[in-house]
């Protein structure tokens, strides 16, 4: 069964943002990159990006947008997953392999982005 485990915000102000959440929500910081921050609750990965150009935002919205970005889900057989993504109407977007994972990336019949993944950092 898929779980939500990761959700992607585009921010201007990585500092600030990764502060909102800790100091509100009490989520912890495990890892820091010039343009990413990854927190934690250690259920949901929360990524803060901050993008540097339409390049690396990707298509998905580009570098101005601010907000979620895109959802990801924990699975447990991407090739299933996958084959039931499309048979339900969702369309492959793209696959990145990372120091971290390997995501394969879907749009929703409503153009939303779904990541999907073995594992997300700081998640349980």
């Amino acid at each position: 069964m898929a779980k939500l485990r990761h959700i992607t915000l585009s921010t201007d102000d990585l500092e600030g943002t990764a502060k909102f959440y800790v100091d509100s929500f009490g989520m912890k910081i495990h890892a820091q990159q010039a343009h990413a921050v990854r927190l934690s609750d250690g259920v949901v990965n929360l990524t803060l990006i901050k993008y540097r150009d339409d390049d690396h935002a990707g298509d998905e919205r580009g570098a101005e947008f601010y907000g979620i970005h895109h959802i990801g889900f924990e699975v447990d057989d991407m090739e299933e997953a996958s084959t039931q993504i499309t048979a339900s109407g969702g369309t492959l977007h793209g696959e990145r392999e990372n120091e971290i994972n390997v995501e394969r990336k879907f749009r929703g019949p409503n153009g939303v982005v779904i990541d999907i993944a073995k594992k997300w950092q700081g998640t349980s």
